[in-house]
């Protein structure tokens, strides 16, 4: 099964943004994604923020 969210980092821990369905002990890899808005600020403007990352969550879109 594969669940995908988005975390924090704070104080060196990821922190879920929302309840995660696992049991206690429980082993899950993790694959860590910067959020590409973020490494292109100050090279593009960003009109709509939301709307970026919408596309650029897309399904659709292959991977850079």
């Amino acid at each position: 099964m594969a669940i995908r969210i988005k975390a924090r980092y704070e104080n060196e821990m990821l922190k879920p943004l929302e309840k995660l369905e696992l049991e206690e002990g429980e082993e899950v890899e993790i694959e860590v994604k910067k959020n590409p808005v973020v490494m292109l600020k100050g090279m593009i403007k960003i009109s709509n923020k939301k709307w970026v990352d919408k596309i650029i969550e897309s399904p659709d879109l292959e991977p850079v």
